[in-house]
């Protein structure tokens, strides 16, 4: 980076780049959803009221990520009454990697081939499935490609006027994100058919579930690109386009005399910002050619994967793109019935205008400072897809779709700080706060139907009749500081929430829009219904959270000069909500039942312990959270829910800058390590004897220097 003025000092300028070429690695293990109770019979040789996973799948991965990033600065400042600043930033990035799996159904489906039989089954005290070994099972050996093109650029123009005691800013934004995505994946499988084998499984332990096979699967000769029970291939092209445009019109003011003593001044503006969010994800199986089954040449074979972590031995990998262009046929498209709804566009416009008066006086002897004010907010959301509706004739079934809404919020809001005795500050916030839904959960993309039986329709899929999140929010802490070195706090947030989203499944809603044009088939008796049942993110009513935050900085020089330069830093957070939600797309994994809020862990601690002197630094960080319910990207690229094992994650870095009388003045060397003791994440379905992923990433060791001049 590089920053200058011109010799007038009426032309400052800045500009930057960055580049970055990080790899990816990743070893993990799934097993299938849902984990269910099986009836008699259904898994051979596994008790019935067993709870049981139909598969497991182990890969590596590996790959690489580049970003280039470039930003420019320029500020113009022809005299003190206006200031001009215009800034650009553009990044690329690419991320290629390619995943080697393989994975095993073992729920009694192999081809047809025989039925399962589990020998030597092992059930814990929960009645969960553990171990056993699966006879008569089918593997295949599977490669997966990932290419993803991400371009941002941006724009900025801020214009600040200085009238007397008054104060202007204009600005104005930009902004454009897209990504290009192709994911490829193919499978191969020990021919002639059927090659079956037996599986010797272990998921009790705290690490990689275990799947030992008896067959040698490390030889690509013998390694077939074929039709398997899941196909011989399937790709996807994802594409996104998200853009934003925006403005601000602020202007700062003194006030009457008459209210001095409130107000210190006034802010008054307008804020309006217009967002487009445009997808589509054309897929398509990925079919073998007409030379039919084949193995893949060793002039695209990469080399032998070692799955030992998992219990798997070696299995080969190769060039999965080159695969599919010389073996294969891939030709991806949106309009088949399971892929209209995947294509959304979505669009919202928010207008705020707001006055907000600040506060910085004396109430009595305590200083206060702080701010009132109240915002106006109406927000504008629609969204634009289609609707297979198989009721018109034969290409005409694809038909156009669109639905939204606006809605006003009034938003109040009061931060006041009170400097008391003894260097301590008592902070106290009140105000109406709003969160808008994910742009995804506002795709008026479904999957629509009418039950010609009852009449009933259903459906299910996004929904652009979305309320945001609403809550009345109010914050109290207190602050004891010890001069400008250490201080020690306590906080406390509660949020009254009048609305919330989450996903569910309701009775009676109103389908006439989507019944436009529905055409009811011949020999249908009975009348179609106007409404049904939707699957959807809606609005639920009700609950609180609240927490409380401890936190805490000491240089521990304040305890003895002996321990100059050393200090820890450290924080806990409790989190609790009376909110209960059910999520029936992620049943498998979560259940049917009552859930916490997604993202909430009941327990959150940072300790950081560090030492800076004579140009030294070194860190050590921990951070620890519970249990949670996170949401992941499915194999369909939408989220869902899972039950998440807590983090423990210790990072540490350690660097010198040179200093003054060095001839390496203005050198500063650094190397980071993240997740040193590789630490893995993990997925479970409702207990943690039932795993779905377990997935590491290993450590991160990064090596800079940078030099100031």
């Amino acid at each position: 980076s590089y920053i200058g003025q011109s010799a007038d000092r009426k032309f400052g300028f800045s500009i930057g780049y960055s580049h970055s070429d990080t790899p990816i690695q990743e070893n993990q293990v799934g097993l299938y959803e849902p984990w269910q109770a099986i009836g008699t019979g259904w898994r051979p040789g596994v008790p019935a009221g067993t709870f049981y996973s139909d598969g497991i799948k182990a890969l590596r991965r590996t790959g690489y990520t580049k970003r280039d990033g470039l930003m420019a600065t320029l500020e113009f400042r022809p005299s003190d009454a206006w200031i001009s600043t215009l800034d650009a930033f553009h990044s690329e990035a690419t991320q290629e990697d390619t995943a080697n799996q393989f994975e095993v159904h073992i729920g009694d489906y192999n081809g047809g081939f025989g039925r399962l039989n589990v020998v030597n089954p092992v059930i814990n005290s929960n009645g969960t499935f553990v171990g056993g070994t699966a006879q008569n099972v089918y593997p295949l050996v599977r490669g997966m490609y990932n290419h993803r093109e991400d371009t941002i650029n941006a724009f900025g123009w801020k214009n600040e006027f200085f009238l007397g005691s008054a104060k202007l800013t204009a600005d104005a934004s930009w902004s454009r994100a897209k990504r290009d995505e192709l994911n490829l994946e193919n499978n191969t499988q020990l021919t002639p058919s059927p090659q079956l084998d037996s599986v010797v499984l272990d998921f009790s332990g705290d690490s990689f579930p275990q799947l030992d096979p008896g067959r040698d699967y490390s030889d690509p000769t013998k390694l077939f690109l074929r039709g398997t029970i899941y196909g011989s291939g399937y790709g996807k092209v994802p594409k996104v386009v998200d853009e934003l445009k925006s403005f601000r019109l602020d202007g700062e003011f003194g006030v009457p005399a008459a209210l001095d003593r409130l107000f210190s001044g006034v802010n008054v503006g307008f804020n309006y910002a217009d967002r487009q969010k445009d997808k589509t994800q054309p897929e398509g199986n990925i079919n073998v050619g007409s030379q039919g089954d084949t193995t893949i040449a060793s002039e695209l074979q990469y080399g032998l994967v070692d799955l030992g972590f998992a219990g798997v031995g070696m299995i080969p990998s190769w060039n999965v793109p080159a695969a599919v262009a010389r073996y294969m046929t891939f030709s991806p498209v949106d309009n088949q019935p399971w892929l209209i709804p995947k294509a959304w566009s979505v669009s919202e416009t928010i207008s705020t205008g707001y006055i907000k008066g600040n506060i910085d006086t004396t109430w009595g002897s305590v200083p206060v400072r702080g701010n009132i004010g109240v915002q106006l907010q109406r927000t504008d959301q629609s969204s634009a897809s289609r609707v297979w509706d198989n009721s018109q004739p034969a290409g005409h079934e694809v038909r156009p779709y669109e639905n939204g809404k606006t809605y006003t919020d009034v938003l109040p809001s009061m931060n006041l700080a009170f400097s008391i005795a003894d260097d301590q500050t008592i902070r106290v916030a009140l105000a109406r706060q709003v969160a808008r839904a994910r742009v995804d959960q506002l795709r008026a993309s479904v999957e629509f139907g009418v039950d010609t039986a009852t009449g009933k329709p259903g459906a299910g899929g996004g929904n652009p009749l979305l309320d945001p999140w609403r809550a009345n929010a109010f914050d109290i802490s207190w602050e004891k500081y010890f001069g400008s070195k250490a201080y020690v706090a306590a906080a406390f947030f509660y949020k009254d929430l009048r609305s919330y989203i989450y996903t569910q499944t309701r009775d009676g809603y109103d389908f006439t829009a989507l019944l436009q044009g529905w055409v009811p088939p011949v020999g249908m008796t009975v009348p179609v219904q106007t409404t049904g049942t939707m699957s959807a993110p809606f609005n639920g009513k009700g609950g609180t959270l609240q927490g409380l935050e401890l936190s805490t900085s000491l240089p521990l020089e304040m305890l003895t000069p002996a321990l100059q330069g050393f200090g820890v830093a450290a924080s806990a957070t409790f989190n609790d909500s009376n909110i209960k939600i059910r999520d029936p797309e992620s049943s498998s994994s979560v259940g049917g039942g009552d859930i916490d809020l997604p993202g909430l862990s009941k327990r959150v601690y940072n300790l950081t312990a560090y030492y800076e002197r004579n140009g030294f630094e070194f860190r050590v960080n921990n951070r620890r959270r519970s249990d949670f319910i996170g949401e992941i990207g499915n194999f369909a690229g939408n989220r869902t829910l899972r039950y998440v094992v807590g983090e423990n994650i210790t990072d540490a870095q350690v660097g010198y800058t040179f200093g003054e009388g060095s001839a390496l003045k203005g050198l500063s060397l650094l190397l980071q390590a993240s997740n040193l003791t590789d630490e893995a994440y993990r997925t479970y379905a409702g207990t943690k004897d039932r795993p779905l992923e377990t997935i590491k990433w290993g450590r991160t060791i990064l090596l800079g220097a940078s030099y100031k001049f």
